[in-house]
């Protein structure tokens, strides 16, 4: 059914959402109940708020596990962060989607494991642009933020994207956000100084050249501000965010803030790099850019830089919801898409110049971003919700991405897709401090990059096979509960246990042939295959 604009913009305000949730009905297959029931009249929430929160999910990029106080980190300044955890709630057991960007991301936006995501790994859309970016989702898939805007939410989206360029279907705007600033493209976001931004289908030029992100000086001094333009990307960025915020203050809205740092290149504000001690950077010397993307003076300091002036950028989106008056209905959630940057071919630094063992980035867990061990997918997580949430809590219930749709239309009263496989479970008990639901699904990560990785975990166990691609490995098995560093492979041991656990992840994967692992893919049950 389409209904034209005009005759739209003709009818009176209830029949257009009449009509326009009728099509969308049709067009996502969304449960019929559900939509007649908000035609009705609204929502019942089987959570707690009576009134429709404001949700603000902000996404830190390759911010390992412990690099934020209130997860123990020592020498990086996270104010902002550490007041989220103590006033709201901290996860010791979360875990992003995706060991890298793109498939967190989809993992995220579609409430979908990587068993049965449309985006699998990092991969580019090839439609030869300068930038093209990353492969799309498809027009059939429905995001979290589409399922919002049938909740009547505003929806916008400011940061990197990674799901599409805007000519694709993979387009935030026509995945359900209203608003769109940021970088669509994940190239173009290893440079903090890009000539454009894009501004919901459309390029918006920032500064007048552009720093490419990946760059070498192989001698003499290396200087910051060969390196820098006239706009720092994440600051113009926050600050369409906080317009969002200006606009939509009067009626409930999600705001995603998928911010870029500290994913490198480090390019920081030299007033943050300032801050720290010049003697941390003395015994390497500058980083030239030999393990890719830009040279830095300073590289470990440049680094916090990073992730202080991330906490900055958090702060600021906190004082607007105080200045309107929103932080009591603002439910806050801050998170990070994978694990800390990994090493590379000179090993005094990971890639781009990252330090991580000087800053214990990972907190003793074994791997890196890119890997399935607990270093590349647990990720730090802390939620605000005054009224609901006891602030100073912690809970140990294993979580990840896909928790996060069920979790946040329950909470907002927004329809959830009838013929979408959903793989999370809803979290607002443990939010508000009751028990858990049983978790019906695996948490299962299906990974196609970095030679073919699977992991899934049930309960305590956690088990891991490496190489697909090519040679697969033997399946190692872990006792997370025992053994969070993942030191001790029990796999002889409890055999059984590999079995059962992959007998149920081979039964309910799907083939996804973009991302194929032919390995999985010949065992995988022919009607779970896709088209």
């Amino acid at each position: 059914m389409y209904i034209p604009g005009k005759l739209m913009l003709a009818m009176p305000r209830a029949s257009v959402f009449f009509h326009w949730a009728l099509w969308r009905a049709l067009r996502k297959s969304m449960p019929w109940g559900i939509v007649a029931g908000c035609l009705l009249g609204g929502f019942v929430v089987t959570g707690v708020a009576a009134e429709k929160p404001n949700i603000v999910f902000i996404l830190a990029d390759d911010l390992g596990y412990g690099e934020l106080g209130c997860y123990g980190q020592q020498k990086i300044k996270t104010p902002n962060v550490d007041r989220l955890a103590a006033e709201g709630i901290r996860f010791t057991q979360h875990y992003t989607g995706a060991p890298v960007c793109a498939p967190a991301r989809c993992t995220l936006m579609t409430g979908q494991n990587l068993a049965h995501a449309e985006i699998r790994g990092n991969k580019d859309s090839g439609n030869g642009r300068m930038f093209p970016g990353q492969w799309p989702i498809t027009d059939e898939i429905v995001t979290i933020a589409e399922s919002l805007q049938q909740a009547d939410y505003a929806t916008g989206a400011f940061g990197k994207w990674g799901l599409g360029p805007s000519n694709t279907s993979g387009s935030p705007i026509k995945q359900g956000f209203d608003r769109y600033f940021g970088y669509n493209c994940q190239r173009n976001a290893h440079s903090y100084f890009p000539l454009f931004l894009d501004s919901n289908e459309r390029e918006q030029q920032i500064n007048r050249g552009i720093v490419y992100g990946h760059q070498q000086k192989t001698d003499g001094e290396v200087v910051a501000d060969d390196y820098r333009l006239e706009s720092y990307a994440p600051d113009v960025i926050l600050a369409e965010a906080l317009t969002f915020i200006d606009k939509n203050r009067q009626k409930p809205f999600f705001l995603y803030l998928p911010f870029v740092e500290p994913h490198v290149s480090m390019q920081p504000p030299q007033e943050w790099i300032d801050r720290y001690p010049s003697e941390w950077d003395d015994e390497k010397g500058p980083y030239r850019g030999q393990n890719g993307y830009l040279p830095h003076p300073r590289p470990r300091a440049a680094y916090a830089a990073m992730i202080s002036d991330l906490d900055q950028h958090v702060g600021s989106v906190l004082e607007k919801l105080e200045e309107h008056g929103l932080t009591d209905n603002t439910l806050v959630v801050f998170t990070s898409d994978n694990g800390t940057t990994h090493g590379s071919r000179d090993p005094r630094f990971h890639v781009g110049g990252v330090d991580a063992e000087f800053f214990n980035s990972t907190a003793g867990l074994r791997g890196w971003k890119g890997s399935v061990y607990e270093g590349g997918i647990r990720v730090p997580c802390v939620v605000k919700w005054p009224n609901h949430v006891t602030p100073g809590s912690v809970t140990d219930v294993a979580s990840y991405f896909p928790d996060w749709f069920p979790t946040l239309c329950n909470l907002a009263g927004a329809p959830l897709p009838r013929q979408q496989h959903l793989d999370g479970m809803d979290l607002a008990p443990v939010l508000v401090g009751k028990e858990p639901p049983k978790r019906e699904e695996l948490m299962i990560w299906d990974f196609h990059n970095y030679g073919g990785l699977v992991a899934i975990r049930d309960g305590k166990w956690k088990a891991v096979r490496r190489n697909l691609l090519k040679d697969p490995t033997p399946w190692e098995l872990y006792d997370i509960g025992q053994d969070r560093e993942e030191s001790r492979d029990l796999a002889a041991d409890h055999p059984e246990v590999i079995k059962r656990l992959e007998t149920a992840y081979v039964k309910t994967r799907t083939v996804e042939p973009d991302f194929s692992v032919p390995f999985y893919d010949k065992l995988t049950t022919p009607s779970n295959a896709t088209d």
